[in-house]
Parts: structure tokens; C-alpha cells; sequence
């Protein structure tokens, strides 16, 4: 990819974990309500208190284990061992939670975290079976693409499945980790989102066609992969945990909006898995439109600002020096 300065590079890392934190901490509050819930009434605004009754401005395990994978970007030699420790602190020890405590955790992450535990193979610690294949890695997945960025596809790919398997091992979870980070890469390249859109429908099954395992599953991403799905009605838009029906709302709010604010309230106001629908568009938005797209009444309400702003300079020197 085109070559950025360290500069350049702190300014794409603070926007895209901004935009996941921002997103997610949105969405927080009205985690599990129902789409009709969000048509009465819309969130328009960071709140506070709610489904998990946190205070305004907290987010999730998704920004967490974002934020722990981030972590172990920091340094020029990346040891997948570092960012498993660091999922189990947060587990454990409260490590990098927006207010000193762990209030949501998915099963299939709690399960993978005690096969880290109990020391087994990094590459086997996730679960891969078909009903395994929550939206647990993708939501977290973001810090990668700035590791993997001037590598080849196939080492990009490889990166992918190991970081997504930690948690989340079936190729259905790690297919759409890779066409979340394939998209954002060509974002930070700075191509407009519907050209990167229309090329990874050819980019996409072109390189898993000699992928026996992963190819047979791509079907999943047909309406990505096929179809226009800016063109495709709300009503037929998903927005549960299932990683595949993320990813496809993810997109549709990135194709149907044209600013940071608008994409993350349309991914929140879908309902039911509100905070990682908003976390997933809001890494991309970020990415697309900048920090300083991001409504600063959010980023002044947003936990650990400071903190975050902090891991995204230490990160971009990390990954600059790889």
C-alpha cells in the first residue's frame, strides 16, 4: 500500500478505535431492544444508564478486546501470545474496561478464554463449530489491518485466522474478519467506499477459489458478494449477533449514509445487538471520514478518552516500525 508516515498512520489509528469506541458506547444503552423500540424512540445522542446501566460514554467488550489487541500491536515484534494474555486480564483483572468492570461477555469468547487458560494451543483456543460464529472477533478485529497492511493477501489472510481464531475459529467468523479488514484496508488507501464495495465482489472469491474450506462457506456472503445490498430494504437488514448478519449491516450503514454520525445512529437504531452493530460501522466510518467527523460532545462524554487517544500514538509507533 501506499507508504505513510507516522503521522499519517496515529491520525488512521485514532480515528478507526475512536470510531469503534464511540459506536459501541451508543449502542450500549439499548443493547437487546428491538428494532419498533428504536422506531419509537431513535437514539440521537450518547445517554447513559439503560440496558446495562452504565453511565454515558461507556463502552463495551468490544472496544476491550479491541483495545487489548491494540495492545499487543504496540510493539514492533507482535506475539499473538501478548493479546491472548491481554483478553484473559481483561477477563480477569478488569484490564482496559471503559469503568473498572466486565458487564458483557459473549459465550463463545467466555468458553475460548478458558481454553487460554488452560494453555492450549493458541490456534485451537477458539471454537469451531457452526454454531460458534457470534460476532466476537470481527468486533474487535479492526487493529489488525495496520499490522497486516504491506503484507501480501495470502499473509494478510493468514494474520486474520490466527487473531479471529483466538476466540472464534470456524471460517465463517474468519471469512467476514477478512472482508471487514480487506475493506478498511482499501479505505486507508483512500478509495471511495463504493469502488472498494464492487471490487472485493471480484477481489473476495478470487482468492478463496483454490480454499476448499473457505470457499464452500462463501455462500454465506452471497448478498455481499452479488448483490447491491445498499438497495436492499431496512426490514430485510439483520442485526443480531450472527457475525455474518454484523458485517452485512455493518456495510449497508457504511453504503447508505455519507457521514460518521448518520452511520453509527442508522447501525444503533437497527436494535438488538445495538453496541457491536455500532462498534463494527463505527471502526469503518472512522476510518472513512476522520476524528474529526466524530461529534466532539461524544468524544468528550467517551471513557478513557485520554487513554485511548494515548494507544492509538503508542500503537501507530508499533506498527510503524514492524
Amino acid at each position: 500500500m501506499k507508504n505513510i508516515q507516522v503521522t499519517e498512520l496515529t491520525a488512521y489509528i485514532k480515528s478507526a478505535l475512536l470510531g469503534v469506541a464511540v459506536g459501541d458506547a451508543l449502542g450500549v444503552p439499548v443493547e437487546f431492544t428491538t428494532r419498533d423500540q428504536r422506531k419509537l424512540l431513535p437514539v440521537k445522542e450518547m445517554k447513559g444508564n439503560g440496558t446495562h446501566y452504565q453511565v454515558k460514554g461507556t463502552w463495551s467488550d468490544d472496544s476491550s478486546l479491541t483495545f487489548c489487541l491494540a495492545e499487543g500491536l504496540c510493539r514492533p515484534a507482535f506475539d499473538l501470545r501478548q493479546v491472548a494474555d491481554n483478553f484473559v486480564r481483561w477477563r480477569r483483572e478488569n484490564y482496559w474496561t471503559a469503568r473498572g468492570s466486565v458487564f458483557d461477555i459473549g459465550n463463545t469468547t467466555k468458553r475460548a478464554l478458558q481454553n487460554i487458560q488452560n494453555g492450549e494451543d493458541l490456534d485451537h483456543c477458539g471454537l469451531d463449530d457452526e454454531y460458534s460464529n457470534g460476532n466476537g472477533a470481527l468486533m474487535r478485529i479492526l487493529p489488525l489491518v495496520f499490522y497486516t497492511r504491506n503484507m501480501s493477501i495470502e499473509n494478510r489472510f493468514l494474520w486474520t485466522k490466527r487473531v479471529a481464531s483466538l476466540t472464534h475459529g470456524h471460517a465463517i467468523s474468519v471469512l467476514c474478519c477478512f472482508y471487514y479488514l480487506e475493506f478498511a484496508l482499501q479505505l486507508i488507501e483512500g478509495r471511495p467506499k463504493v469502488d472498494i464495495y464492487k471490487e472485493l465482489q471480484g477481489d473476495i472469491p478470487s482468492f478463496f477459489r483454490d480454499k476448499t474450506s473457505i470457499n464452500q462457506e462463501l455462500v454465506v456472503l452471497n448478498r455481499l458478494l452479488t448483490e447491491d445490498i445498499s438497495a436492499i430494504d431496512e426490514k430485510n437488514i439483520y442485526s443480531g449477533g450472527y457475525v455474518v448478519h454484523t458485517l452485512e449491516a455493518s456495510i449497508w450503514c457504511l453504503l447508505t449514509t455519507d457521514n460518521y454520525a448518520d452511520s453509527v445512529l442508522r447501525a444503533v437504531n437497527l436494535g438488538w445487538d445495538t453496541d457491536t452493530t455500532g462498534a463494527v460501522t463505527g471502526g469503518l466510518a472512522g476510518l472513512l471520514y476522520g476524528e474529526s467527523s466524530i461529534p466532539k460532545p461524544w468524544l468528550t462524554d467517551l471513557a478513557q478518552l485520554n487513554h485511548i487517544i494515548d494507544l492509538a500514538e503508542r500503537m501507530a509507533q508499533g506498527v510503524h516500525n514492524a
